[in-house]
């Protein structure tokens, strides 16, 4: 049974600052965990599941059975799925932008889209993404939910991305606008750091005079945008 104590606090684990203090994340459902466990560098802390999920877990040291009531209390989702789990934030080697895609995201703020960016890296094999600082946090559990594992896959930086450009020795920048060279008349690239910009207001002014390259996805219908998700994932379709 989970003391008042254990409830509390992994409950304040949907704060990004505690979150940040342990260096741990949350995550819940049998395939996103079984996806976490099978990651090497992503360690558990604790897992906290029903008996459904223990029993086909039996060796599982940092296990906790709880009940269906229990698990309830501590999830963050509306319909709780047999287990959540507290992870260590996974560990990566020094990021290498050579000889490969990587993506750049300026203001990428809603959790969802961002959940589907770095699935979408994950499945093209980028490995790295350099996110602005007022990206939404890559650890929010909404984020870690909508990756089905690829946050154990795909190295999320952040920083002040004008700053960053200057003190890295990074491939051509590749920025996705409304007025660009069309996609589709592109080769596959070997290198290059692709630009994603905000929902709404695109790539900040500064961070787009960096930018070698401009690239569009033409439009034939009527709608203002592409969602920013669905156009990284088109991007990275053709360009890889």
């Amino acid at each position: 049974m989970l003391t008042k104590a254990q409830v509390k606090y992994i409950q304040s684990l949907g704060h990004k600052k505690l979150r940040e203090a342990e260096q741990v994340f949350v995550a819940e459902g049998p395939k996103l965990i079984n996806e976490l466990l099978s990651a090497g560098n992503v360690q558990p802390v604790s897992i906290y599941a029903t008996q459904e999920f223990a029993g086909r877990h039996p060796h599982l040291t940092s296990l906790v059975e709880v009940s269906a009531q229990e698990l309830e209390r501590i999830s963050s989702l509306s319909a709780p799925n047999e287990v959540l789990g507290i992870f260590r934030k996974p560990v990566f080697d020094k990021p290498s932008f050579k000889n490969g895609l990587s993506l750049m995201l300026d203001s990428i703020q809603d959790p969802g889209n961002l959940g589907s960016i770095i699935r979408s890296a994950d499945w093209f094999g980028l490995r790295t993404i350099i996110c602005s600082n007022d990206t939404a946090d890559a650890f929010n559990s909404k984020v870690v939910q909508s990756t089905m594992g690829s946050i154990a896959r795909v190295q999320l930086l952040y920083a002040d991305l004008l700053s960053f450009v200057a003190e890295h020795r990074l491939p051509p920048l590749y920025a996705t606008t409304l007025k660009g060279r069309n996609l589709f008349e592109m080769e596959p690239l070997k290198e290059g750091v692709i630009i994603i910009g905000n929902e709404s207001k695109g790539i900040g002014e500064a961070l787009l005079e960096l930018a070698a390259h401009h690239i569009t996805i033409p439009r034939k219908g009527q709608a203002e945008s592409l969602n920013a998700g669905v156009a990284t994932g088109i991007v990275l379709s053709h360009l890889t």
